[in-house]
């Protein structure tokens, strides 16, 4: 049987949360998620721009090459992990499928 995560045991992923809001007020809104399957991680998800994908991956420090890219029928995902203030991060990124290249519809960088 697992153990029930506190809300204390989320400490490091609501502190990591709370720096972010310090720290990247200035980057576009995205959803926020600190769950009790992974009481360490904070999920940051971006709907429907590249751009602003990519502005929080460059803010995170994450580099580029570590982006995971997926398709679906009409859609993509962009996933990527990293670590802020002792929490780990997972970005994701959801967009309509492009036409062009990935690194074409963000400025050149992917």
């Amino acid at each position: 049987m697992i153990e029930a995560t506190t809300v204390a045991g989320q400490g490091v992923a609501l502190g990591a949360l709370a720096q972010i809001t310090a720290a990247f007020g200035h980057l576009p809104a995205a959803c926020f998620d600190i769950n009790d399957v992974y009481p360490d991680r904070v999920q940051i998800s971006v709907h429907d721009s590249l751009t602003h994908f990519e502005q929080w991956r460059t803010a995170l420090g994450i580099p580029a090459a570590a982006v995971d890219y997926g398709t679906l029928t009409a859609s993509m995902d962009l996933t990527v992990f990293g670590s802020f203030a002792g929490a780990e991060i997972k970005l994701c990124g959801f967009a309509p499928l492009l036409t062009v290249p990935v690194a074409a519809a963000v400025g050149g960088a992917a």
